[in-house]
Parts: C-alpha cells; structure tokens; sequence
C-alpha cells in the first residue's frame, strides 16, 4: 500500500473510511447530494409540521369546535404529505442513481487496477476467491456515502426538529424520553464493535465459499472423472458451516439492538403517558398539546430507531468498503522505470545475459542464464521438467522480472522500456489457450483490436482455422461459450495461433503449444505453427523432441542454466550429452526432415 491511503485506513475507524469515501466522490456528485439532501430536508420539515399541527387539529376542531379553521387544518396537513412524497421520491431516485453511479466508477477503478498487477500477484491469489471477495465488497463505498446522507439530512434532522416540537410542547414529558439515551449509546457501542470483526470474518469466509464453487464448477469434468463429489462436498460443506455460523452471529448482533430500544421505548412512552394522564385528570390541561408531543414522538421512534442502528451499518459497509481499498491501495510491481522509453524492433535478437530468478516463496529457478535468439530465426527450450524453460517464457513478456542479470532485445534492457511497447512487438501461444466470452471473430480480433475482417480471416487460414470456423453454425460469428468450450482442444489452439498471427508481431513465443493434442489436432495445429515462424523469432518449448529438428537453435536447459547449445544433428551426435540422452528415449530418427510434432 502507498503513502496517504495507507495510513488513512490504518484507523480502524468509520470515520477513517468516510474521509476517504467523501474525498474521492463527493465533488463528483456535489449538485446531486445537494438535491437529495433539500429533499430529505423537506421530508424531515413536513413530517415535524404533521406533529406541531396536532395541537391545533385537537384544541381548535375537538376541544374548541372552531368550524371555521377545519378546512386550512386539513388542506395543510394534505399538503405536507404530497410535499413529503414528491421528496421522498426525488431523494430515493437520486440516491440511487449516485451509488449505481458510484458502484460503476469503483468497478471501472478496480478492473483497470487489476489490470496493472503483475502475473505473479494473480497465480498467488485464488481468481474465484478474489471475483466473489469484489462483488460482496463493491457495494460497501456507496453504502457508507448513502447511510451518511440519508442518516444527516432525514433521520437526524427529522429527529431533531420533533425533538423540538416536543419541547415546545413540554419541556418535562421530554426530559422523561431523554432518561434513555444514555444506557441506549452505550449498548449499541458495545454491539458495534464486536460486530466490526465478525462482519470482515464473514465477507472472507463467503468468499471462500463462492470461490470455491465456482472453481467446482470450472474443473467439473475434473471432479466427475475423478469421483471428487463427495469428498469436495464434505469440504465445501465445512466452509458454508463456518460462513453460516458467522453470518447468524452477525445476525444476532445487528438485531441485539432491537430489544434493547424497544424496551427502552417502551419504558419512555409509559412515563410519558402516566405523567400527561395525571396532568389531564388533575391539572384540567386541555389535551391537544399532549397529543402533539405523543405524535411527536412517535414519529420520531422510526429515525431514531434507524440512527441507533446507524453504526451497526455503518460498520458493515465500512469493513466492506476496506476491503475494496486494500485491492485499490496495492501497489503495481514491475512500474515502468521513469522515462522508460518505447522498444524499437530491428532484427528482434533476444539476449540473456546471467539471469537469476526465484518465485516467492521458493528456490532458484534460473541460475546465471545466459542464450541468444538470434533475430529471425527459431530457437528451442528443451530440457526436463523443472528446468526452468517455461519460466524463461515467461520473462520475456516481463510477466516477471528477474532478480538479476538482463534480458535484451536488439541491444535494449527490456527493463528499461515500457511494458506496453515491449508487449506490443510480441506473440504468445500457450499451452492451454484461453478463449474469451465472444464470438469467434471476437477472440481472433483480441490480437489487434484493429484488425480488418480480412486480415482476420487471412490469419485463420494461416492457422488452418478457415475451414473448421465455416463449418460452425454462424461461421466467424459463432459464440464460442465459456472459454471455448464447444471447441475441441485442437480448434482452440488454432484460434489461439490465429490470434497470435493476425497481431503481425516480429517475436512469438510458444509455450508447448502441441503437448495435450491428439495427434490429427497435432498435425493441424503444426501446419499452423509452421506458417506463424516464418520470418519471426520464436523461443519454443517442446518436450518432445521430435518438434525441435529444424530448429536453427536449440538450447538444453538442466536445473535452470544452459548445459548444452547447438542443432539437432550436432547434439544428438554426443553420447554422454542430455540431448543425446533425451533423443535416444524418444528415438528421434536424425535425418527426420519436417516439424509436424512441433
């Protein structure tokens, strides 16, 4: 977290969060607050006015028979309700239309923040935990803006102008109600703050509950083939147990207030009834006065029934609303250096020059790494697993930075430029490619956002998608569902291929892009493969060997250095050597001239 954010919400309290709130939108919706709040003045006015004309109502129509005053009584009071429901109205719609507002921007704010985090803070975080987290949370900002306007401008208004009513009417009947307040703010102290722990324990655990289902549903062909119901039922059973506990606790808590202002309302209205009662029977005190402070009062329980339930909300919506900023106060890693400067692209040569690299949390996984692609040209990772090769992948994007040691492109610390420039001059097809929500055309488009129908269909057929998109039921304009799930495995490779070529970018970097295929899918994605490397340079990784042969390079990769350089025909000729080694378990024929397993 940064500077002045940080420590504004190191304060536990609401007042913090309201600070932060007002700060980042009350000037946006200034002229729309101040509408609201004159209409919720209006509803506080005239709701008082509806109690101070119960006196004359009583004295003047009951008491005194004055005919002639019957129809400006009435005619006022009707008055005052249509005022009071024109306003209500014009406060509800307005009110609302600020917090969907609201909502949007921190949705907006939280996507394109999001967007900025680096790789490694998303394969840390659990993206089904962080979705449901955000959606729980999200409304937690308008709330607590909300609460405070409507709490002010009507509740507490309202509350104090039939407070006023009451004294005027009678200065003792209204001492007796106030004998209650005190033992009133204490209990609902004592509730709020057990309430602030429970609620943020339950907004984690119900995330943890939809976070869970939802990566259920993600891998159900997983949980099927493995017959993982029951065993992922009794676990997800455990933490809607624990979520269900603690949201009933908070149930109890939000609620414990009830009893305690009934009980103490019910004790001030006794008094006061027993008290105007004796002032009635003894006193011969005309009864209109009496009845305007009952009706006073009354109409008073509900706003202060809702201010004494204000900080239980308000705590809720402010744990809520902390949440949301924890995600916003993250600072991005990775920054683009100040004055970072664009990446220019000549002959497209990666260099590693003694690159070390660990992921939180674990060991070395490169050590002092050091390979050029040559521009133009193809090299390959090859290696066991654990090598380190996907993760050299994955440098060169700056998905991640390493620890130590550069990566050049053309001469240039790809350290040194912008991210966006470094990213726009690169391809990327991984092992499992993902489809987005769209169409067909949609998610070969995401290559180059201004891609020509043409130059799309042109990428397709390079990728030897043409065929297989003309057969669906809407050709290029066929949804794909969730993550191209109507495709098979090979299809959504292709279009992944597709994606890559129609962004034209002179480096591509392939990720084991054959490894789950079978083989037809295999032989169709390697013609596509085939067509993206011309005239790029292209890092690719391949278990199989048999899909390095025509490489111009191939790097042999062993606990994350380089253990051995050279092509297929000069490797393999080395008898104690890891590539020679690999190829005879694979039984590579050396003379094999095509890369159709690539």
């Amino acid at each position: 977290m940064t500077g002045t954010s940080n420590e504004t919400l190191d304060n536990d309290s609401i007042t913090a969060v309201l600070r932060r709130v007002v700060a980042e939108n009350g000037r946006e919706h200034l002229g729309a607050y101040a509408f609201a709040i004159a209409c919720l003045l209006t509803v506080a006015m005239t709701t008082a006015f509806t109690a101070w004309i119960m006196e004359s109502v009583i004295n003047e129509a009951f008491a005194n028979r004055r005919a002639d005053l019957i129809w400006s009584i009435c005619g006022s009071i009707f008055a005052a309700f249509v005022i009071r429901g024109f306003a209500g109205y014009g406060q509800a719609v307005t009110l609302a239309k600020i917090g969907n507002n609201i909502v949007a921007s921190y949705q907006r704010r939280l996507f394109a923040h999001l967007m900025t985090l680096s790789v490694g803070y998303f394969n840390e975080a659990r993206s089904a935990r962080l979705s449901a987290q955000i959606n729980q949370n999200i409304n937690g900002v308008r709330d607590v803006l909300n609460l405070t306007v409507t709490s002010l401008a009507r509740d507490l208004v309202t509350l104090v102008s039939l407070i006023g009513v009451m004294f005027v009417q009678d200065v003792v009947l209204s001492l007796i109600v106030f004998t209650v307040a005190p033992p009133l703010l204490f209990g609902l102290r004592y509730l709020s703050k057990r309430l602030r722990s429970a609620t943020r324990e339950a907004v984690i655990l119900n995330s943890h509950v939809l976070g869970a289902m939802q990566e259920t549903v993600q891998g159900i062909s997983i949980v099927k083939a493995f017959t993982m119901e029951a065993q992922l039922e009794e676990k997800i059973q455990s933490t809607i147990d624990a979520a269900e506990r603690r949201s009933n606790r908070i149930a109890r808590l939000s609620e414990r207030n009830g009893p305690l202002t009934e009980s103490l309302a019910g004790l001030s209205v006794a008094g006061v009834m027993a008290y105007a009662a004796f002032q009635a029977i003894y006193g011969g005190v005309l009864p209109g006065a009496f009845f305007s402070f009952i009706t006073a009062l009354l109409l008073a329980y509900e706003p202060a029934k809702r201010l004494a339930k204000l900080q239980v909300q308000m705590e809720r919506a402010a744990v809520n609303a902390k949440m949301i900023y924890e995600i916003l106060d993250m600072q991005t890693h990775q920054r683009d250096k100040a004055g970072a400067g664009e990446l220019v692209v000549r002959e497209a040569k990666i260099e590693f020059r003694n690159v070390n690299f660990a992921y939180t949390g674990s060991g070395p996984v490169l050590r002092n790494l050091s390979f050029v692609a040559e521009g133009g040209k193809t090299t390959a990772l090859v290696g066991p697993s654990g090598a380190g090769k996907s993760t050299v992948i994955t440098l060169v994007p700056r998905f991640y930075d390493p620890a130590d040691g550069e990566i050049l492109i053309d001469g240039q610390n790809i350290a040194d430029v912008t991210k966006s420039s470094l990213r726009h001059h690169l391809a990327y097809v991984s092992q499992q490619p993902y489809l987005f929500e769209g169409t067909i055309r949609d998610n070969i488009r995401y290559g180059r956002p201004d891609a020509t129908d043409s130059e799309i269909e042109d990428a397709a057929r390079l990728a030897n998608a043409h065929d297989f998109i003309l057969s669906q039921p809407m050709g290029y304009d066929t949804p794909v569902g969730e993550n191209g799930l109507t495709l098979s495995g090979g299809q959504r490779q292709r279009l992944s291929i597709a994606r890559a070529l129609v962004r034209n970018a002179p480096i591509l970097l392939l990720d084991e892009a054959t490894s789950a295929l079978d083989t037809e899918s295999e032989a169709a994605v390697q013609q596509a493969l085939e067509a993206a490397m011309v005239g790029r340079t292209v890092i690719v990784i391949a278990h199989r060997l048999s899909t390095v042969i025509k490489a111009d390079k191939i790097i042999v990769m062993q606990a994350g250095q380089v253990v051995e350089e050279g092509t297929h025909e000069s490797l393999a000729q080395r008898p104690s050597g890891l590539y020679a080694r690999l190829n005879n378990l694979q039984a590579v024929p050396s003379g094999r001239d095509t890369l159709q397993d690539l």
